[in-house]
């Protein structure tokens, strides 16, 4: 199993959605674990997305670490000029 870690920005992320902050680390866990779930490389990036209904999730993946570094609704994410 990968390790999990989340950056402050993504931290503050779940704070800010708390009511489901549990099923998306519930997901982040499960993608470390086993690699299941809805997941894409970003075009023109090294981070990948992990999909969670209408949220997403943005990480950087090596092989012994899951690092997350964004997470919020699908349609403001990617406005931020992430990577």
């Amino acid at each position: 199993m990968k390790s999990v870690r989340y950056t402050a920005e993504a931290a503050s992320d779940l704070r800010r959605h708390r009511s489901i902050a549990k099923r998306i680390m519930g997901k982040v866990d499960r993608y470390a674990e086993t690699g299941a779930g809805d997941v894409t490389r970003l075009v023109g990036s090294e981070a990948k997305r992990l999909r969670d209904g209408d949220f997403r999730i943005v990480f950087v993946e090596t092989e012994a670490e899951v690092l997350v570094t964004r997470i919020g609704p699908r349609g403001a994410i990617y406005a931020r000029g992430n990577s």
